[in-house]
């Protein structure tokens, strides 16, 4: 007689709720204004929203001393809404009149040559390596893209200066010299950003840029690598 397959154990999942205290005023400007937040504000509120609980999340993870703590991303989440409601019901995740929002798609990655199964499969046989400077590069990034600059600028440094011993292997390979020659003319802005983020707050901008130029310079690195490179 065949068992029957075990159940399969429930899933926990976090549900986050972000309350804007600031009154709507009467119901029919708290229809204006979901109609708004889910139609052509949609965007401004959700990413308002995202920034106040990744906050929130950098406070905890700082907090519980737990570097598991991972930021929240709405493209991996189960689904989202946007509703209004009195203090009450929306303390205990209700709503008063609420909408579904449309999930995002998931960004592009930046560095994708290959689909990531590709990449994984090539990392575990051999045919690629893992580079310090691409995990240092992909930090930087996640801190950007979550409103944290300064730890940007600290981790591009970082990420700079072990690209820059880790990609000379592949010197001679394409148009590998001309890109490291590229990241060492941007080291110095590099790194005076970085001495900038120690005291205070640095331009997102001044991130951004050699970042784009670092990141670029590793895919070329991955399309080397697949071509039979170092």
């Amino acid at each position: 007689m065949r068992r029957a397959a075990p159940e399969p154990e429930a899933v926990e999942i976090t549900r986050a709720t972000v309350i804007d205290a600031a009154p709507l005023g009467e119901l029919e400007q708290a229809d204006a204004w979901l109609a708004a937040a889910s139609g052509e504000n949609c965007v401004q509120v959700t990413e308002a929203a995202l920034a106040l609980l990744n906050r929130a999340v950098a406070g905890h993870r700082l907090a519980s001393v737990d570097p598991w703590v991972a930021d929240a991303d709405p493209a991996r989440a189960i689904g989202y809404r946007v509703g209004y409601g009195t203090g009450e019901q929306v303390a205990e995740g209700d709503w008063e009149a609420a909408r579904e929002l449309p999930r995002p798609e998931p960004a592009a990655a930046r560095s994708a040559l290959l689909a990531p199964q590709e990449r994984v499969a090539a990392l575990l046989g051999g045919r690629d390596a893992p580079l310090a400077c691409e995990e240092l590069a992909l930090r930087a990034r996640g801190d950007l893209a979550h409103g944290r600059p300064r730890e940007a600028a600290l981790q591009l440094r970082a990420a700079l200066d072990a690209a820059l011993a880790e990609l000379a292997a592949w010197r001679e390979v394409g148009d590998l010299a001309a890109r490291l020659d590229e990241l060492a003319g941007l080291a110095e802005a590099v790194q005076t950003v970085g001495r900038a983020a120690l005291a205070g707050p640095v331009e997102l901008a001044a991130v951004e840029g050699p970042l784009a130029r670092l990141e670029a310079a590793l895919r070329a690195r991955l399309a080397a690598s697949l071509d039979g490179g170092p």
